[in-house]
């Protein structure tokens, strides 16, 4: 039960590098809904869910209509994460959907959120999102996590080597920024397309981790408190506190994902919520995780150290009407001074999610952020 939650955990470590305001996508255009520069920058991130017995195509499919959705509102990225074999999430092929939802769309940028860079070899990546940022420049972010976001069984066929605990990760990103960068005096190797692209570079984290390294290399910060809250406020103090100014970013720059459910009433976006609830049961069981319909109570459900685990990988959660999502999102602001909010939305019924993006679009107008948004 452990390990498994351990490596839904991992799947955030990662990070964001940017030549601001461009690399970070935070041009001072508006939207017909992000009216203000003040107003709360929010983004999307999804894990391409699946339902029991349905092709991964359809799913896809309404990634690209969600996608193209949110673009219409003002949302400002949209980042798919990076699993394996792990049945229900349809985002193993992270570059690949990258591409797919960048052709599908005009404007919004289109990222990984985050590529797990210990699975791959860094010229791979740099290749992979040099190309992607020569078919859309401008537009790709690349988002790094330091967790396998699988099991040890698909660490072995992802040919990782499994004495690896994430500690090579630092020495990992140097090697890809050396690809993505300006080429060095006697670099021996090179990645074409790729090399001085300077695709903008996103590290996620649930722990300090990559707190500490953002911060020391003066880069952006994207903490995944959608499935591990607890360290949150620690992190994201800490990164302010140490972070270093760069080349790419001379303020901090924050991204908080949480799990966002706007419905016309408490109770039934109450109801909706139980789709995740009974996601993140099924992982703590070792089960798929294929979204199922949402139930009236959860009680007859789970027992009570289920209840307790899932309540706490769900602590962050932002569930309710319009105006609860309002305080939500103004508490968060507030505790942790986040320049950008990541939501994720998993609901059953697509029609469902498109509307509480929508809500939270109209919502994120009213919420002003604390953060120099839009400093360079």
């Amino acid at each position: 039960m452990t390990h498994r939650l351990e490596i839904t955990r991992a799947a955030a470590d990662g990070g964001v590098a940017a030549v601001a305001p461009h690399s970070l996508g935070l041009t001072r255009k508006t939207t017909t809904v992000q009216a203000t520069a003040q107003s709360l920058p929010i983004s999307v991130l999804d894990l391409v869910p699946t339902r029991v017995g349905e092709p991964a195509g359809r799913a896809i499919a309404r990634s690209v209509e969600l996608a193209r959705h949110v673009e219409q509102l003002g949302y400002k990225r949209y980042w798919v994460a990076e699993h394996h074999a792990i049945q229900g999430l349809a985002c193993s092929a992270t570059p690949v959907l990258i591409g797919h939802i960048a052709a599908a769309t005009k404007t919004i940028r289109v990222g990984s959120g985050g590529v797990m860079l210990p699975n791959h070899a860094p010229l791979v990546v740099a290749e992979q999102f040099g190309t992607l940022e020569a078919i859309y420049p401008g537009r790709i972010d690349l988002g790094l996590g330091r967790a396998p976001g699988s099991d040890f069984q698909t660490m072995r066929a992802l040919r990782r080597g499994l004495a690896q605990d994430g500690d090579d990760f630092p020495a990992l990103l140097e090697e890809l920024r050396t690809y993505l960068g300006p080429e060095r005096p006697a670099q021996l190797v090179k990645a074409i397309p790729g090399q001085n692209s300077n695709v903008p570079i996103t590290l996620l984290g649930s722990s300090d981790f990559s707190a500490q390294l953002a911060a020391a290399l003066g880069l952006p910060f994207a903490f995944a408190a959608h499935f591990a809250p607890d360290a949150l406020h620690a992190a994201a103090k800490f990164y302010r506190q140490r972070f270093q100014p760069s080349e790419v970013l001379q303020n901090p720059y924050l991204l908080v994902a949480v799990p966002v459910i706007a419905a016309s009433t408490d109770a039934a976006a109450q109801r909706l919520f139980t789709a995740p609830q009974q996601r993140f049961l099924r992982l703590i069981r070792g089960e798929s995780l294929e979204l199922l319909p949402p139930v009236d109570s959860m009680e007859p459900l789970w027992s009570d150290i289920e209840k307790a685990a899932v309540e706490n990988r769900l602590g962050a959660a932002i569930v309710g009407s319009d105006a609860t999502v309002q305080v939500g999102l103004e508490k968060l602001v507030n505790d942790t001074h986040v320049d950008e909010v990541i939501v994720v939305t998993d609901t059953y019924e697509h029609s469902d999610r498109m509307d509480s993006y929508q809500r939270v679009a109209h919502i994120a107008v009213k919420v002003l952020a604390t953060g120099d948004a839009y400093a360079g």
